[in-house]
Formats: structure tokens, sequence, C-alpha cells
């Protein structure tokens, strides 16, 4: 006898009730996926995700009593698993910035097509980004404008024991380049960028592209690519 998979459990966080019904007939009509919990707050959202341990949380930014970028950051210190998508009304870049760099793992605008927040959700569910119709190397370029100038701190330790080849390559993704384009930047070979990369990931403990541009930024270690 076949398995059948778990379904998929969303917490709805929005203070629109009208939205939040909207939502659930939408998403709840899509097969295996089921909202085990709707909040009107912030502090209901927390406190829905603490009790039901969703996959999903789908977040609006503009909540009362703690707002969205609040949330996350209590979220964050949770050990649930849960994997937010943040809705918004407008895309301001260095909100989305802000709430990539809290946890969250997606960014849909609410006036998209409802399959766009379906294609959102199943790649969070897969372990990927999902921020609206922007590419990575869109997003990068909103991380890259938050840091006026990329300039290296001469006579400081370097952070993390990064080499300075993988400076340059921590550099190179910021700017949004390939791992072809990298490679053929410093003339290397496709394989020994990937390997530098897994190096990059294991010391600075992130787990992708995006993760790295975020963190990178956040801590300074990238340089102006000309």
């Amino acid at each position: 006898m076949k398995k059948t998979s778990p379904p998929t459990r969303i917490v709805i966080a929005d203070d629109h009730a009208l939205f939040r019904d909207g939502l659930r007939m939408l998403l709840e009509s899509e097969r295996g996926w089921t909202v085990v919990g709707e909040a009107a707050d912030g502090e209901q959202a927390v406190k829905l995700v603490r009790q039901h341990k969703p996959d999903i949380l789908l977040l609006d930014l503009a909540m009362p009593r703690l707002r969205g970028l609040d949330v996350l950051q209590e979220l964050s210190s949770l050990s649930e698993s849960v994997r937010t998508i943040v809705l918004t009304a407008s895309v301001e870049k260095n909100q989305i910035v802000e709430a990539l760099q809290r946890g969250a793992r997606g960014v849909v605008l609410k006036e998209s097509a409802t399959e766009v927040l379906r294609m959102g959700i199943r790649a969070v569910l897969a372990g990927q980004y999902w921020i609206g119709r922007e590419s990575v190397g869109d997003v990068v370029e909103a991380l890259r404008n938050l840091t006026p100038s990329f300039r290296s701190d001469q006579g400081q330790q370097k952070p993390f024991g990064l080499t300075p080849r993988e400076r340059e390559i921590v550099s190179a993704v910021v700017a949004g380049y390939s791992n072809k384009e990298v490679a053929q930047r410093f003339a290397l070979s496709e394989d020994t960028v990937k390997h530098h990369l897994t190096n990059i990931f294991n010391k600075l403990g992130v787990s992708n592209r995006l993760e790295l541009a975020v963190a990178a930024i956040h801590h300074g270690l990238a340089e102006e690519i000309m």
C-alpha cells in the first residue's frame, strides 16, 4: 500500500480577515495543503507557530502589536523549522533584504497572481528562496545598494578565515556573477570555483549563494568588483 505524505501545514498571519479567508480558500484548494492557524497580529503569529509548528508561515509585514520583521526576529530564536514567506503590498528592496537577513525564505507581492504564491510555497518547501519574480542576481543588487562603499578594511584581520581568493569569489557572488563567470574572471575551472564555494559556505555557515550574499553584506566581506 502506497504511503501518503503528511499534509503541508500552513499558518496565515494577516490583520485583514477578508484577505485571510480568501487565502485559506486558495491554499486548501491545493491537494495536501492545510491551514492550521490564522493570526490577526504579530504576537498571535509567534504563538501559533510555537503551538502548531507549521511547515510554512505566510506573514504580512504590516502587522499590529508586533510588526512582521520583529516576528521574524522572534522566530529566528526558535528551534522550529518553519519557513516564512513574507507577504507585502509593495516591494521595498531594503525591507526585502532585512526580511531575508532575519530568516525569511520568500517574498510575494499581495497583488501577485495566485499561481505565483503557489510556486513560491513549492519552491520554499523544496529548500529554495522565492523573491517575487526577481532572480537571485536582482536581490544581490539590492544587497549591494545597502552598502554604498565596498571597500576592504586594510590592516584588520580577515574575518571567518577566508583566503584572499575566497574573498574575491565572495565579492563576485555578491556582484551577481554565475559560477561560469567567476571561473572565467579568475581563470579557474568551474569545479575549482565550486570547491572554493563549498569551503566558503562551511566557513560562513551558509548553504547557498543567496545566504552567502546576505552574510557577506552583513559582515562587510565584499569588495567592489570592477
